[in-house]
């Protein structure tokens, strides 16, 4: 995955590296946290919560006519996820607790459309679509899964320029995997090949604040 990350990103470098509006966003902020659940009978169930914490991550922007641009985004956050579910195929009678260990990643095309009020204050409003890479670890038992969904987010905020070139932005952003028409999160709960697994809709609520910075070119 990261080999794909770095690839993507050298081919935009490589075909706008040369051109006007180019800008790579820093960012670092807090994520609140997000409960789930899924139920298919009294006795078959998964329910938990997604820890808040620590996210970063970094986006290459390209300026298009019309103050719009268009963004390469990759996401990151390390959490865990507190759960009970019960599978009276495994366990100890069916009722089980684990704190998995929760890798997000998010890889997404945002589109963006800024508002500029003056040379230091410029507010935007914008989305994205993309996917969400899941890496979900079971500490009890060692297993380990992952999923790949199509997501999308919505964000706004601004970038207040501190100099010609640099910036600081601000922002609040909602970021969701989506499974089907209803969205959602795949989470397997027993491992790679034991357990339940659960569609859960997934929204995750966070504010980040960054550096952004303008690269000179022809």
């Amino acid at each position: 995955m990261k080999k794909s990350i770095i690839l993507i990103v050298f081919i935009l470098v490589s075909g706008f590296g040369f051109a006007q509006g180019i800008r790579v966003n820093t960012y670092a902020g807090y994520v609140f946290p997000d409960s789930f659940d899924n139920y298919y009978s009294a006795n078959s169930y998964v329910q938990g919560q997604i820890q808040d914490g620590f996210r970063w991550g970094v986006g290459l922007e390209y300026a298009v006519p019309g103050n719009r641009a268009i963004e390469l985004q990759y996401k990151r956050q390390d959490t865990t996820a507190p759960t009970t579910y019960r599978d009276p195929n495994i366990g100890s009678g069916g009722l089980n607790t684990s704190n998995f260990e929760v890798g997000i990643n998010w890889i997404m095309l945002n589109f963006t459309n800024y508002i500029p009020v003056n040379e230091t204050v410029e507010p935007f409003v914008g989305g994205g679509l993309g996917m969400g890479i899941f890496d979900v670890r079971n500490p009890d038992t060692g297993n380990a899964n992952n999923g790949t969904k199509f997501a999308w987010n919505i964000r706004g905020g601004s970038n207040l320029w501190v100099s010609e070139n640099v910036a600081l932005r601000i922002q609040a952003s909602l970021f969701s995997a989506v499974q089907s028409v209803g969205g959602g999160l795949f989470f397997g709960t027993g491992g790679a090949s034991a357990g339940v697994a659960t569609y859960s809709t997934m929204f995750q609520f966070g504010f980040d604040g960054g550096l952004v910075f303008r690269l000179p070119g022809k």
